[in-house]
C-alpha cells in the first residue's frame, strides 16, 4: 500500500506533465496553422492584369454586338484590328502605320535626347550650385506646370513651323522631369561616400564622375522614364503644327473624318509603344544599377 501510495503521485505528476506538453503543443500548432495557409502562392499580377484586358475586351465586344453604342463613336473589337490591319498594308492619309510610328518616334527621341543633354547638367547645377539653384530653379518650377497647348503658339512663332517645332514643344514636355529627378538623385547622394573620395585625394571634378553621378543614375533613369510618358502624351499636340505624318496626325485626321476604328487603332499603337518603352527602360535600369532596381 506505501508502495502504490507513492507512485500515485508520480502517476499524477506524469499526466500533469503531458497535459502541460499538449498544452505547450497547442498553442505551437495554432501558430503552426496560419503560417501553412499562408504559404499558398498568390495570383500572379500578369495572371489579373490579363483577366482585366479579357474582361474590358469582352465588356466592349457585348456594348457593340448589341448596339449599346453607336458603331460611329465606338466600332467593335474586329473592326479595329480590320482597321490596324488595313494601316499596315494600305496606310492612311498617304503614310502607312510604320512610317507613321517612325516620324512620331524620330521626334520622340530627338527630344528626349536634347532634354538629356539640358536636364542632366541643368539638374547638377541645382543640387550643387546656389547661383545655379537661384537661376534656373524658378524657370524649372514655371515651366513645369505648363501644358504644351500653352506654350506651343509661341514656340511656332520662335522656331517656325518645321520639325524644330514639333521637337521643342515634346523637349519642353519632358525637361523637368529630368532636372528634378536628377536634382534629387545627386542631393540623395551619402555624404560618407563623398568625404571618404576626398579623403583619398579624390578632385571635385572624380568626385562628381565617379562617385555622385554613379550614385545619382537611379533617379536619373526614373526621371527619364517619366519624361518618355510626358512625350507621349506631348507627341499628339505637338503634331497638329503643319505635320504630314505620325501617330498623333494620324489620330487628328482621323477624327476629323470620324473614322474612328482609326482613332482607337492609333491609340491602342501608341500605348503598345509606351509599354515596350517602359519595359526597355526597367531592363537598362536593371543592367546599369542592379543594386537600385531590387531594393
Amino acid at each position: 500500500m506505501t508502495l502504490f501510495t507513492e507512485l500515485r503521485p508520480l502517476s499524477r505528476l506524469s499526466d500533469g506533465d503531458e497535459d502541460g506538453r499538449a498544452g505547450d503543443e497547442a498553442p505551437l500548432r495554432a501558430r503552426a496553422a496560419p503560417a501553412t495557409a499562408s504559404t499558398a502562392r498568390p495570383v500572379p499580377t500578369a495572371v489579373i492584369s490579363a483577366i482585366t484586358v479579357l474582361v474590358i475586351l469582352g465588356l466592349w465586344s457585348l456594348a457593340s454586338a448589341h448596339a449599346l453604342v453607336s458603331p460611329v463613336f465606338l466600332p467593335s473589337p474586329r473592326q479595329v484590328l480590320v482597321a490596324a490591319y488595313g494601316l499596315v498594308v494600305t496606310g492612311f492619309v498617304d503614310a502607312t502605320l510604320a512610317e507613321h510610328v517612325g516620324a512620331s518616334l524620330y521626334r520622340i527621341f530627338g527630344a528626349l535626347i536634347a532634354s538629356i543633354l539640358i536636364g542632366i547638367p541643368a539638374g547638377l547645377a541645382i543640387a550643387t550650385s546656389r547661383v545655379g539653384r537661384g537661376i534656373l530653379d524658378p524657370i524649372v518650377e514655371f515651366l513645369r506646370p505648363l501644358p504644351p497647348l500653352a506654350y506651343l503658339p509661341l514656340v511656332i512663332i520662335w522656331v517656325g513651323i518645321g520639325e524644330a517645332s514639333k521637337i521643342t514643344v515634346i523637349a519642353l514636355a519632358m525637361l523637368p522631369s529630368i532636372i528634378l529627378s536628377t536634382s534629387a538623385g545627386v542631393r540623395s547622394v551619402s555624404k560618407d561616400h563623398v568625404n571618404a573620395a576626398r579623403s583619398l585625394g579624390a578632385t571635385p571634378r572624380q568626385v562628381l564622375g565617379q562617385v555622385v553621378l554613379p550614385s545619382a543614375v537611379p533617379s536619373i533613369l526614373t526621371g527619364i522614364r517619366i519624361a518618355l510618358g510626358a512625350g507621349w502624351t506631348t507627341l499628339v499636340a505637338a503634331e497638329l503644327v503643319a505635320a504630314t505624318s505620325g501617330i498623333g496626325f494620324m489620330i487628328q485626321s482621323a477624327a476629323q473624318f470620324l473614322v474612328t476604328d482609326i482613332v482607337i487603332a492609333g491609340i491602342v499603337v501608341i500605348a503598345l509603344i509606351a509599354i515596350v518603352f517602359e519595359y526597355v527602360a526597367r531592363l537598362i535600369e536593371r543592367r546599369l544599377v542592379p543594386w537600385a532596381s531590387h531594393r
